[in-house]
């Protein structure tokens, strides 16, 4: 992978121990992470103005050699929106005030987003509509038919009588 100027190998400054842990069996090398810090938007006073507090951070899965190939295709399939064509996903965090905690949320939302993208979808079994449900269903359509067709059978006639 290519990287731009301003941009950072991380190197253990996460508070964690070289492994990011993503499902209880696959793990990514801290040194895997790339970021890149900024200047973040938004109400800070002149602390914004000044210091690069926005962590973008980048992650090549297509050359990740933590995951099997299948696991790399799922990942780049339904993270399609975050990565680009040379499969690196990107997740920004600038909610905080310090780069370190930008930084541990990002790394926190990219866990998030590979777990998400590593689980497998439950089958849909077809079912059917129980009897019993239909019969309720379609009894309670001829209640409701029953009660709309004695307020119409009423005459403008029969009600001055009473």
């Amino acid at each position: 992978m290519i990287i731009p100027g301003d941009l950072v190998h991380c190197a253990g400054g996460l508070g964690t121990d070289d492994m990011i842990e993503i499902t209880d069996d696959i793990f990514i090398r801290e040194d895997e992470l790339v970021f890149k810090f900024s200047r973040s938007g938004g109400p800070g006073g002149q602390n914004v103005n000044k210091v690069n507090t926005r962590a973008t951070l980048f992650f090549d899965v297509a050359n990740c050699e933590s995951f099997s190939d299948v696991q790399r295709q799922r990942i780049l399939k339904r993270l399609a929106t975050r990565a680009n064509k040379d499969g690196v996903i990107r997740v920004v965090s600038q909610r905080y005030r310090t780069q370190k905690a930008n930084r541990r949320v990002a790394v926190e939302r990219l866990q998030e987003l590979l777990r998400g993208a590593l689980k497998k979808k439950a089958v849909r079994r077809k079912t059917r509509v129980p009897k019993a449900v239909k019969q309720r269903r379609l009894e309670e359509k001829r209640r409701r038919s029953l009660l709309k067709q004695q307020r119409a059978k009423r005459s403008f006639a029969e009600d001055l009588a009473d």
